[in-house]
């Protein structure tokens, strides 16, 4: 009777062990309700969806970085080439003993030095077109018959040269801003370029730097899309801003040396 006893108890225990097992897993085969359902399946859409966005950017990115590559090494060759072909031309008119006559520059880059004390209405009228609103701030400009002549009667007011490509590049590159919906924007990435000029066919830093050299067809959307270089002062400071440069000042033209202060101003 003992042995019963114990077998049944041992059959009760069990029986409650199994059925405080199962307990779990009936909670566990309980319906998910739907709308969470939902929620996982909108997210992994959005997730989806983002992918394939960060995906075609990236593509989207390869091809602009090629096209930029490219372009850069065709200017790089037209560089060489028109400086191989000066070269020549400046051996041949020394070889004849004569002397080679430079091409006539066509751009120049105007720096304001003056304030607006005592400012004549005209001069000031002129500053505005250029876009010299502040003192150290520079530009690019076309050199025409129009241009020269504002130029000229601003010049104890302002300095400007003929930039060479180095400091075109150096300008663009280290103290290019773009002018974006009236906002002064770091030129930080090639899309800023070809999201506002895209559609003149200038896509990149280096289609920026062809167009404003060169004085290419669409010069003026490119220079209006920089923002006025905000310059410093020059490195030692200037010498005297009341007289000519050709006088020992600093005002009015002084050709090629402009980039030497661009140097110490950038």
């Amino acid at each position: 009777m003992c042995a019963q006893s114990k077998a049944a108890t041992q059959s009760n225990s069990e029986t409650s062990a199994s059925k405080q097992t199962a307990k779990p897993t009936q909670a566990a085969a309980k319906p998910v309700p739907e709308t969470l359902l939902k929620d996982k399946k909108e997210a992994a859409q959005k997730q989806a969806s983002r992918l394939s966005r960060v995906g075609l950017l990236r593509k989207k990115a390869r091809v602009s970085r090629a096209q930029a590559y490219t372009r850069a090494e065709k200017y790089t060759r037209e560089y060489r080439a028109r400086e191989s072909a000066l070269k020549s031309f400046r051996q041949q008119a020394r070889t004849a003993g004569n002397f080679y006559l430079e091409p006539e520059a066509k751009l120049a880059f105007v720096i304001r030095l003056k304030g607006i004390n005592g400012l004549h209405p005209k001069p000031r009228k002129i500053l505005q077109l250029l876009r010299l609103r502040q003192i150290n701030n520079g530009v690019f400009v076309r050199l025409t018959a129009a241009t020269k002549k504002m130029l000229t009667l601003v010049e104890p007011y302002v300095t400007y040269g003929y930039p060479t490509l180095e400091t075109v590049r150096k300008l663009v590159y280290k103290r290019g801003h773009a002018k974006v919906n009236g906002n002064r924007i770091p030129l930080a990435d090639n899309s800023i370029v070809a999201q506002s000029l895209g559609k003149y066919n200038i896509i990149c830093m280096e289609d920026l730097v062809h167009e404003i050299y060169t004085v290419g067809p669409h010069f003026r959307e490119a220079s209006r899309f920089l923002w006025t270089f905000k310059l410093g002062a020059p490195t030692g400071g200037f010498k005297k801003l009341r007289n000519h440069f050709v006088e020992g000042g600093d005002a009015g033209n002084r050709e090629n040396e402009i980039n030497k202060l661009v140097t110490r101003m950038a």
